[in-house]
């Protein structure tokens, strides 16, 4: 891997225009469990199976047992950033980064420091009622019990894009922008098969594309330059 990560260290040494596209494997090593690992959620026993959990049909239909899961399994208290969100935060201070896209809901970016944090699924750490749109402490959501409500009798819930919502529209143009002008695009850290989020590398026109894995994905032919590895350890090298 040292000569990959010696490439990676002179393409992020001569450009100021990088943008890193994340996924859950960027927080594993902060100790929240990503989904699809041998040990991740998706592997774990439920009864019902965690996609349709946290589904928009099953957060209306269901709303107690979306709670009872939702607090258990996707509010992480006590995760600190680890060394890649605090690379690239210093990345951004020293203006070569961009902007970080993540398909990440924990807020870890930003507790590291980055500032341009496009989060195409949303973030635990805000909540708003779903009739009529009143914000809320995540206190209210995190730290409550049963289905919480507003003053209006709309149910609370958290600013997250649930399976078979669509993403944010402003986001997703920012998103497709910083990816289109980016000299250097790192991806890190995630599958690259959840859509539409996983199909926003298509807009990259460069020739420096990274992407670093543990594992493999569909798109690992692409890439310009390929780095298997925790992302961690891989960006304490940089």
């Amino acid at each position: 891997m040292n000569h990959e990560i010696d490439t990676l260290r002179e393409w992020i040494a001569g450009s100021d225009n990088i943008v890193f596209f994340g996924g859950a494997g960027v927080s594993t090593e902060s100790g929240i469990p990503d989904f699809r690992s041998v040990d991740g959620l998706y592997h774990q026993q439920y009864r019902y199976p965690p996609e349709t959990i946290i589904s928009h049909s099953f957060f209306a239909a269901n709303p107690e047992e979306f709670y009872r899961f939702y607090r258990d399994k996707l509010v992480v208290r006590g995760a600190r950033p680890n060394r890649a969100h605090l690379r690239l935060a210093e990345l951004e201070r020293e203006g070569k980064l961009r902007a970080v896209i993540t398909q990440n809901i924990d807020g870890l970016h930003q507790a590291a420091g980055s500032r341009e944090v496009i989060e195409l699924h949303g973030s635990t750490l805000r909540c708003y009622c779903e009739r009529c749109g009143k914000r809320y402490p995540v206190e209210t959501v995190n730290d409550s019990e049963g289905v919480p409500r507003c003053d209006c009798g709309g149910v609370i819930r958290p600013d997250v894009v649930l399976y078979e919502e669509g993403l944010d529209e402003q986001n997703l143009r920012k998103a497709i922008g910083y990816i289109r002008e980016a000299d250097v695009l790192i991806v890190g850290g995630t599958s690259l098969i959840v859509y539409p989020a996983a199909g926003l590398i298509n807009y990259y026109r460069g020739n420096k594309l990274v992407l670093v894995n543990l594992s493999e994905t569909p798109r690992d032919s692409e890439a310009d330059l390929l780095v298997r590895g925790r992302i961690g350890e891989v960006f304490s090298q940089v």
